[in-house]
């Protein structure tokens, strides 16, 4: 077989896996690796995991598609459960993170629609990223994913991330056509970016007192991955609005926004839609999801792994002369380098068994499976210390 059939939007490493299993995956020719990126924060109950094999299993010889022309049980129950632990009232399901953002802002266009606005903005983070279709692009900052796509469309305003005083400037310079602000907790491919304590805390009283709508992106913080069901929750706090994707379905795709009061209100049938989102396969592999978090209490390891992981890196490489900073919350870590190191995820996956990812060029980005124990914690730390460690 050949990769020359593909068109050339990966750079994809000259490695394959045949097969996985918790939080260990095995190539072509046998050899084994440990985990560290888990699909991009997606297989956090781990790969295979026995009672996912078992739903996709039944479900498949069962029913995969009806359309939403008709009522689907397991969408209900995903549904439900969802709003229930987000503290929400509606959802709507997609396909993937940025099939649910574009629906965030499609709710935000339509909230300032009926408030008689006829060109809302929408402020968004400098630094941000919210997926690769044009709408979501334009929410999106870094030119290098925004090369030759202008003029990109919706109207957005970028501020910096974490500056308070910038998001408030906005009611002053744009007066009532600002709507709604979509921001990610833990800016997750801007390398590991944490707002400061308190700042989701002062952009939801902002919100509420302006009338704008809080739309928060936990594409890749929400499901577990952060110590909590979603990373808002560690301030508390509740957004109008919040997208999820990823580990929700742990492997499978599915998308899904998340409303509450008017924005829960804001779609009547066909003002918009999905073929394939909330079937009953993804739906069904979401709630099993939901269950092995619970039964597995895989929140309360993600933080006390994470908290474990942060500790032993910083006594492992905190001295380091190329490394800057090393920062996260739950299992959701970045070490930012100096100056990148060239093929380091090559390294770290070819010398040590060890998958990692770099974003940004230079920030090392740790996603583990939210199943890895104290032993697999310490094989991270051993590998990432030697791969920037080359000999």
């Amino acid at each position: 077989m050949t990769a020359a059939c593909l068109m050339s939007t990966y750079q994809p490493m000259a490695l394959s896996f045949d097969k996985g299993l918790g939080t260990r995956l095995w190539d072509q020719a046998g050899r084994e690796y440990l985990d560290a990126v888990a699909g991009v924060a997606v297989t956090n109950v781990g790969h295979s995991h026995p009672k996912i094999v078992a739903a996709i299993s039944e479900q498949a010889g069962l029913l995969l598609h009806t359309s939403n022309l008709y009522s689907i049980d397991w969408q209900q129950r995903l549904a439900h459960r969802l709003t229930t632990l987000a503290g929400m009232d509606r959802a709507f399901f997609n396909n993937s993170g940025a099939e649910a953002n574009e629906t965030a802002l499609k709710i935000a266009r339509l909230y300032g629609w009926h408030k008689g606005i006829e060109q809302p903005l929408v402020v968004v983070m400098e630094n941000a990223f919210h997926g690769r279709t044009l709408g979501t692009l334009s929410a999106s900052d870094g030119p290098a994913v925004r090369l030759g796509f202008n003029k990109l469309p919706g109207d957005f305003i970028k501020v910096p991330f974490g500056d308070l005083r910038a998001l408030e400037r906005m009611y002053q310079d744009h007066g009532e056509r600002v709507v709604a602000v979509l921001m990610e907790p833990i800016q997750g491919e801007g390398g590991v970016q944490l707002a400061p304590p308190g700042y989701l805390k002062a952009v939801r009283e902002l919100c509420s007192r302006r009338g704008w709508l809080m739309m928060l992106d936990e594409i890749q913080t929400g499901i577990g991955r952060t110590g909590q069901w979603f990373a808002f929750q560690h301030e508390g706090i509740v957004p109008d609005v919040m997208t999820l994707a990823k580990g929700l379905g742990n492997g499978v795709p599915i998308g899904a926004c998340l409303a509450r009061g008017k924005a829960a209100e804001i779609f009547t049938p066909g003002s918009h839609g999905s073929t394939f989102g909330g079937n009953p396969l993804a739906c069904r592999v979401g709630c099993t999801v939901l269950e092995i978090i619970e039964e597995q209490c895989l929140r309360d390891n993600a933080r006390l792994q994470g908290e474990r992981l942060l500790k032993r890196l910083n006594m492992e490489l905190a001295d380091h002369p190329n490394v800057l900073a090393i920062r996260g919350q739950g299992l959701m870590i970045g070490i930012e380098l100096k100056q990148p190191i060239r093929d380091l995820t090559l390294i770290a996956a070819r010398d040590h068994g060890l998958l990692i990812n770099v974003t940004r060029g230079q920030t090392i980005r740790l996603l583990p499976p939210l199943t890895i124990d104290e032993r697999e914690v310490e094989m991270i730390v051993r590998g990432v210390s030697r791969a920037i460690n080359p000999m």
